[in-house]
């Protein structure tokens, strides 16, 4: 019977058909000889060791885990093949987790001889996950590729444009009071709403260097490891909601101010991981985690705090509304709501939810009536807009060229 199981594979690869994953049919008949869809752990664990079959280990321990969470201390055939193509359901992990008790192995932690990459990944698996299980698990799956890309490309964007507008107009600190930044085509300005790319296109642009470097450094610390555990789909998902929400909150709330700054998407970014540190406080490892939280809100409310102190008490003179700082609320109430119920999904599909269906269709019930609002309120309104700043001007064109003979060129021909 065993013989078989060498049959020349091994683990991850083809069946003896060359399509169907391993294992296949003819394999489960003599891992299941009763056909009955489960199989025996202690059966498949032999096997695997009497015929050198090259399993993770971490892979074993959860096998083991798998059937400990089984009052037969037997496996389903359909998780057995999610365990060894690296995916995993609901039911999979609960399994997982009810064994967990009696894993052999001891936690991240004690891991040694690590390179510095590894002890970088085992650092964002305590600093993101709460479950032990769910760390050892992203632990030994991770993947350098495809890298973390998406939070990098928004920071390195946003440096870029703010040094451009920098050296352009000569201003490092408080950009929004210079004539000629809201001119910009990527700012949000209340009297540009039909060009809809400014509802995104704004958190390119900062009010000054603190703003770019405050959304930087959380960007940075906090959205590259989220981005590394869940992904770059959800994660640009979420950032971009918080984005679009907070330009559409202040089109609403604050019908005649602009908008720059990149605080919608981090805050979503932030809130949500916070949320998702306080619904799971007992399971997380991450150290001084009460000091760092509390920091955290007490720079957040900062930041809160000196948007709403420029949008109603300016320092300097202004020609009209300085932005608005209702973006960060609508940042932050979009990660409280679809951010944790992005991060508690880890591994798991969120069309799978119900939770997930209900945030999604109340987000989308807030486009649709943002939508209608700025085609239609603000004309039965009768809102009180600031103009929108003209185009800068083209260049002046150039004086036409001398000849070196007193002609102008229209005269043409050799002087006389």
């Amino acid at each position: 019977m065993g013989r078989a199981v060498a049959w020349g594979h091994r683990l991850g690869a083809t069946s003896c058909s060359g399509n169907a994953p391993w294992p296949c049919p003819c394999h489960i008949q003599q891992l299941d000889p009763e056909n009955t869809g489960f199989i025996g752990v202690e059966t498949f664990a032999s096997l695997v060791h009497s015929h050198e079959l090259p399993l993770d280990p971490a892979k074993l321990d959860m096998l083991v885990a798998l059937a400990q969470g089984n009052d037969e201390g037997q496996v389903c055939y359909q998780e057995l093949v999610d365990l060894i193509s690296s995916k995993r359901s609901s039911s999979f992990k609960r399994a997982i987790a009810n064994g967990q008790r009696a894993l052999p192995r001891d936690g991240l932690l004690d891991e040694t001889g690590l390179g510095f990459y590894k002890r970088f990944v085992r650092y964002v698996a305590y600093e993101i996950l709460p479950c032990e299980m769910d760390r050892r698990w992203y632990f030994y799956q991770h993947r350098t590729c495809p890298p973390p890309v998406f939070m990098a490309a928004v920071t390195l964007t946003q440096i870029i444009v703010f040094l451009c507008y920098g050296a352009r107009l000569n201003k490092w600190v408080l950009q929004t009071y210079h004539p000629e930044y809201m001119k910009s085509p990527l700012v949000y300005h209340p009297g540009h709403r039909a060009r809809a790319w400014r509802f995104l296109t704004y958190m390119f642009m900062h009010v000054g260097l603190e703003q770019l470097g405050f959304n930087a450094l959380l960007q940075l610390m906090i959205g590259v490891p989220l981005e590394m555990v869940h992904g770059i789909l959800r994660i640009s998902f979420l950032y971009l909601a918080g984005v679009l929400a907070g330009s559409l909150t202040v089109s609403i709330t604050d019908m005649r101010a602009p908008l720059v700054g990149g605080s919608g998407g981090v805050y979503a970014l932030c809130s949500a991981h916070l949320a998702n540190v306080v619904m799971n406080w007992a399971g997380m490892r991450c150290p001084y985690k009460l000091l760092r939280m509390v920091l955290a809100l007490v720079c957040m409310s900062s930041e809160v705090g000196r948007a709403v102190w420029l949008r109603f008490s300016p320092p300097l003179p202004a020609s009209g509304p300085q932005p608005s700082f209702m973006a960060h609320l609508a940042g932050a109430i979009v990660g409280i709501s679809m951010g944790l119920t992005i991060l508690r999904s880890y591994e798991e599909s969120l069309q799978d939810q119900c939770g997930w269906w209900v945030v999604l269709l109340s987000y989308g019930t807030f486009l649709l009536f943002a939508v209608f609002w700025n085609i239609f309120a603000y004309d039965l309104l009768g809102a009180q807009i600031p103009p929108p700043p003209p185009p800068p001007p083209p260049p002046p064109p150039r004086a036409p060229h001398c000849r070196t003979d007193g002609r102008s060129p229209a005269e043409g021909g050799p002087r006389a």
